[in-house]
């Protein structure tokens, strides 16, 4: 284990020992697995995965921070450039929630609105995980009038029926189990996860038709081969995953913000190791087969990607900017400015609230917010402002 990461303690083993034993029965009946379905089973396992067991994730005392952790004008900003979407679609609408976190979001989304006079008919927080959805259940009761708590309900997967409003999801496409490719001998080959011993062990295999045609589609776009020995993620299972969760919004707007960068800056020469990054107690480190479990595993997302799956699925692209000023042109001014007249203390707090949210060297830039759109001009202003999509 390295030495700067902190023990567990002796439940944290045994729960992360008995995810890596499962892990270990499948590639002992199986063989080796692809990177993406150890991801998938270290995250997402029923009752053992990351995502799908009780720690604590979020905060300060899980292993990350979100946006919307922060404070409430993450939340607030994004109701703010959502809400005439959702005026202009009428009392139809729903807005919908992938991966909603603590619950944190939806709360002060959800008081956002009604200040704004422009409340969804439903809000739907879209949560597989049973420890989340009742967590994000208990702070919605708690925190939210009965009114407004009434509105929300939990589902499991997208909309299987035509709707109309606003999908929104925050850190979300980072978490889907990536495909870990690496280029050998001129082949593009996949990365396996095996046995040595005990332990997990990386192990290269020649890439399937899907894999392959998906790494020399970015070759293509970037006009270059990857050198031999390059190895990064690549989601080839982007497009399917885009139309499934955007398939039947009929009218509507679609928000994502995650981090990442556009094609060009994520295939760089120099990051010849990919974007893969775990956290565990708020230590970043690039060891995925740690403590399975414990720690969240994630990589950075290809904004390029995600542009070509939503056109794909035939909705326009409304605009591509760096989450700073995307916030600053989403009214988060407007709210410092309320904040101010709350007193000395408020308005101390919103304002450092607002620097690492906005600030190149905390979440400003690191983090991108992308939105498309179907029947409906009122797009998120924040968007339209500062839209760098001609990066893509």
């Amino acid at each position: 284990m390295s030495p700067e990461l902190p023990q567990p303690g002796a439940d944290e083993s045994a729960h992360s020992d008995a995810l890596a034993a499962a892990i270990r029965a499948e590639i002992a009946a199986c063989g080796p697995i692809p990177f993406s379905r150890f991801m998938e089973l270290c995250l997402y396992a029923p009752g053992l995965g990351y995502y799908s067991a009780g720690k604590t994730k979020f905060g300060a005392a899980g292993d990350f921070i979100t946006a919307a952790e922060i404070g409430d004008l993450f939340a607030r900003s994004i109701a703010r450039t959502l809400a005439p979407a959702l005026r202009e679609i009428g009392e139809d609408a729903d807005f919908v929630e992938l991966g909603g976190g603590s619950g944190r979001f939806a709360v002060a989304a959800m008081r956002e609105f009604a200040s704004l006079g422009v409340l969804p008919r439903r809000y739907r927080m879209l949560e597989p995980g049973a420890d989340l959805r009742e967590r994000q259940q208990r702070i919605v009761a708690t925190d939210l009038p009965a009114d407004l708590a009434a509105r929300v309900e939990w589902i499991e997967r997208p909309p299987d029926s035509a709707w109309r409003g606003v999908l929104f999801a925050n850190e979300v496409i980072d978490a889907l189990p990536t495909t870990r490719f690496a280029i050998l001998r001129g082949k593009v080959h996949e990365e396996y996860v095996a046995l040595a011993g005990n332990a997990f062990a990386r192990e290269d295999r020649p890439a399937d038709t899907l894999i392959t045609a998906a790494v020399r589609h970015v070759e293509t776009y970037l006009g270059a081969r990857f050198a031999d020995g390059y190895r990064s993620e690549i989601l080839p299972q982007l497009p399917y995953w885009i139309a499934a969760v955007l398939g039947t919004l009929e009218r509507g707007v679609a928000l994502f913000v995650d981090y990442g960068y556009p094609r060009s800056e994520f295939y760089l020469p120099e990051r010849a190791d990919g974007t893969l990054i775990c956290h565990y107690r708020h230590r970043a480190h690039a060891d995925p087969y740690h403590r399975p479990g414990l720690q969240d595993i994630t990589a950075f997302v290809d904004f390029t990607a995600v542009a070509e799956a939503g056109t794909g699925a035939g909705f326009e692209l409304v605009g591509y900017a760096p989450q700073g000023q995307f916030l600053l042109g989403s009214g988060l001014p407007e709210l410092l400015e309320e904040a101010s007249a709350l007193g000395d203390v408020a308005h101390l707090r919103a304002v450092g609230e607002a620097k690492r949210l906005t600030l190149p060297g905390e979440m400003g830039e690191r983090f991108q917010a992308i939105g498309f759109a179907r029947g409906v001009a009122d797009v998120p202003a924040g968007l339209r402002a500062f839209d760098l999509s001609r990066r893509l």
